[in-house]
């Protein structure tokens, strides 16, 4: 059997630590079923890169391999495929409980995958599809935005980080449905990136919502999406939301939330995991490729755009650390990608 390379890991370590990524040589899978055989041509990085990396007590026998957003060729096709076929261009985030994209070659069940944006080259489009999945199931799915603009004339949506990876994507798809989109942010920077990615007004999340709503003339909200730090922001959101609005949040939480702050509202939670789909098999996990197809359209058509920010070549340990150690330091703004072996 062929070798390809591959970034991995068989300790998780603290990113400084020359181990905690490796160059590695592993071997080139074989497409079965609704599997696509992809070649890789750029990758990006997310910040579920640097969680399942975190120092823990675990050691690999095999190398670990990590990143879940791909751009790239098909290759070759498992027997069931009926979507994709070889030299299709694609774009994907993938599935959290398979071997991720950082290597030469990479499986993916095909109806997580989309076709890749024609506009946009490889690198451009690698930085888009976990956070285009995660905002557009988000805003669409978890939340019940209209797709019918019309439906959202007047109607206003908080983006807690909408600077970030996620935000960048989020505050355009929100504005194109028609919302009023309040993002936040705090450095000069971030806030000039999330005005020009769709944000209509900034506030900054370490001071009170409520006050500087009111000082852009909303008394609340119809709609949150919280991007960053859960718990530090509950009470804020639960102040600042609607009576019968929905709050969606990506994030995690160590300590307990007090669901009772949004009972006098009747306000919805509701939480979004963009690899619920794919790790559950759930039966309308085809939704991804029907929404990154919709996402590449909206691309092409000029409706949409990438959030690239920076770029890193080759894709190797040495870039893959760096930019690991970019996402950690919490002051990236858009996304890092890394392209060419």
């Amino acid at each position: 059997m062929s070798q390809m390379k591959a970034v991995g890991l068989h300790r998780y370590l603290p990113i400084e630590h020359p181990e905690s990524l490796l160059d590695v040589q592993v071997q080139k899978p074989a497409p079965q079923g609704r599997d696509l055989l992809v070649q890789v041509k750029a990758i990006s990085v997310n910040p579920v890169d640097t969680k399942v990396r975190s120092p823990k007590e675990r050691t690999e026998a095999s190398p670990r391999i990590l990143g879940w957003d791909v751009a790239g060729v098909v290759e070759a096709v498992g027997e069931a495929c009926s979507l994709f076929k070889p030299g299709d261009e694609v774009f994907y985030a993938g599935s959290i409980t398979r071997a991720g994209g950082n290597s030469e070659f990479h499986l993916v069940d095909e109806r997580i995958v989309g076709k890749k944006p024609a506009s946009l080259d490889f690198a451009e489009a690698a930085a888009l599809p976990l956070t285009a999945i995660t905002a557009w199931e988000g805003l669409f799915d978890r939340m019940g935005v209209s797709q019918d603009t019309t439906l959202n004339q007047g109607k206003s949506i908080l983006i807690i980080g909408a600077a970030g990876g996620v935000g960048s994507i989020a505050t355009q798809i929100a504005s194109l449905a028609g919302l009023t989109v309040v993002g936040t942010a705090s450095r000069p920077e971030s806030v000039q990136w999330a005005k020009e990615h769709g944000a209509a007004h900034i506030i900054n999340h370490h001071e009170p919502f409520v006050p500087q709503l009111q000082a852009i003339g909303l008394t609340s909200v119809d709609y949150i999406f919280c991007l960053n730090q859960t718990d530090q922001h509950w009470e804020n959101m639960a102040e600042a939301i609607a009576p019968q609005g929905k709050i969606c949040s990506i994030v995690e939480t160590d300590t307990l939330l007090n669901l009772t702050l949004l009972k006098n509202k009747s306000v919805t939670f509701v939480w979004e995991l963009m690899f619920t789909r794919a790790m559950y098999e759930t039966a309308d996990m085809i939704e991804q490729y029907r929404l990154l197809n919709k996402v590449a359209e909206k691309i092409d058509a000029g409706e949409l755009r990438t959030t690239l920010a920076k770029r890193l070549e080759p894709i190797n340990a040495a870039n893959l650390r760096q930019a690991h150690k970019m996402l950690e330091s919490g002051k990236t703004i858009g996304k890092i990608v890394l392209e060419h072996f």
